[in-house]
């Protein structure tokens, strides 16, 4: 089978990365073709991020004139069936000249990947985060298509993002939480409800082993990791962190990551007088990020919006007590008190006074911590969840191979 991503390997989605690599320890044979190459130079790959990137094919990598190629080849070998989906991809786009841009741009992405599955001889394609090349694709070449949709995008511009017209396209939809399965529900007929199943993202507990618990660390380490964007929302916790300085507490801030609102972000921080408290990091691989990890006595996550991140699955799993928000699929992984502390999404005063609560009791630190791991060993493992998926892929497999005789 193929998997069909956005991005990879990408240090924001290594979780990806993993499901791959453990799908083909089960036995499953996994070509992989990403839109765009690694978000980083292979010098700061891992080395199974530079094994992947060795074996992968980039649609992008092409260039504009070798895509524009293989449309030609397509459209000559196959005329009626590329204008066909040439329409439909247009017809989506409605009277927004905007759109009809840029599902021009995903059709010539989808007719190489298209031809890609073509000369593989691949039959069935899952997809993250690419699911409108997909789409097209799906009209180029016949093949079965399964999805893993994350959330929040997905949901919060189901319109835009034609996501009733996919649930139609495709054959099997996995949601990531029981949250993101309502929400697959509530834009769709329940006609199409069956091909819904709910498969967690996990982690590797062996790679995130917890670190000796450090009882009155000075300053106390709090990590951020994710895209410096604003749905990360990392501006209210600038503020925050400033909050517990002025009122005397002993912190560092460190901001693993890097995205659009990075210049921002540092101006910010100097303007509220706490640049010397917040330490930017950039992009770090998974080795890089673990290692933030080890140093970590509180990790927070104050976004506005999410899936279920597997930064926090990450961080319970080292035994660092998280603060989150209380958005979309997080309750299902951080339970309020017990896995972890969450807050309400954009508000700096009550974000500040959970982690102050953690800054000033160890105690409490250590219970959550524990407890959070237990947690994620319990309901959110890697190789556990990713049996489940694979299941469900053999499943699948087994009822197209029914429907074909």
């Amino acid at each position: 089978m193929a998997y069909l991503v956005s991005q990879y390997p990408a240090a924001n989605h290594t979780f990806i990365l993993r499901e791959i690599l453990e799908l083909r320890r089960l036995g499953f044979e996994i070509h992989v073709s990403s839109i765009r190459a690694a978000d980083r130079p292979f010098e700061r790959l891992s080395e199974d991020e530079r094994r992947e990137q060795r074996s992968t094919f980039y649609v992008k990598a092409l260039g504009v004139f070798g895509v524009a190629g293989v449309n030609l080849r397509v459209f000559f070998t196959h005329p009626a069936v590329y204008l066909r989906a040439l329409a439909y991809a247009v017809r989506l786009a409605g009277w927004n000249a905007r759109t009809a841009v840029f599902n021009l741009i995903y059709f010539a992405e989808a007719a190489v990947v298209a031809s890609w599955l073509r000369r593989q001889m691949l039959s069935h394609v899952h997809m993250h985060f690419t699911s409108t090349v997909g789409l097209f694709a799906q009209r180029l070449y016949p093949m079965q298509t399964s999805v893993t949709m994350h959330g929040p995008d997905e949901f919060g511009d189901p319109s835009g993002f034609y996501l009733s017209e996919k649930i139609r396209a495709f054959h099997l939809v996995v949601a990531i939480s029981e949250f993101g399965r309502k929400q697959l529900m509530r834009y769709s007929d329940p006609g199409q409800w069956e091909k819904f199943r709910v498969v967690r993202l996990g982690v590797d507990q062996g790679l995130y082993a917890p670190p000796t618990f450090r009882g009155n660390p000075a300053p106390c380490e709090i990590l951020f990791v994710g895209r410096l964007a604003p749905v990360k929302a990392a501006h209210i916790l600038i503020a925050a962190v400033a909050r517990l300085v002025h009122q005397g507490r002993s912190v560092r801030l460190r901001l693993v990551g890097d995205g659009p609102c990075r210049g921002e972000l540092e101006r910010g921080a100097r303007e509220r007088g706490v640049h010397e408290q917040v330490v930017f990091e950039g992009w770090q691989n998974a080795d890089g990020v673990r290692a933030m990890y080890q140093q970590a006595d509180i990790f927070c996550l104050p976004s506005l919006a999410e899936g279920i991140p597997v930064v926090l699955m990450e961080a319970m799993a080292m035994e660092i007590p998280c603060v989150a928000t209380r958005v979309t699929g997080v309750p299902e992984l951080i339970r309020d008190q017990i896995d972890g502390l969450l807050v309400a999404s954009g508000n700096e005063e009550e974000l500040a006074a959970a982690l102050a609560r953690l800054v000033d009791d160890s105690e409490l630190r250590l219970r959550l911590g524990r407890s959070a791991r237990q947690r994620v060993v319990q309901d959110f493992d890697l190789q556990r969840n990713t049996r489940q998926l694979a299941e469900v892929f053999r499943e699948f497999e087994q009822e197209a191979s029914r429907a074909a005789s």
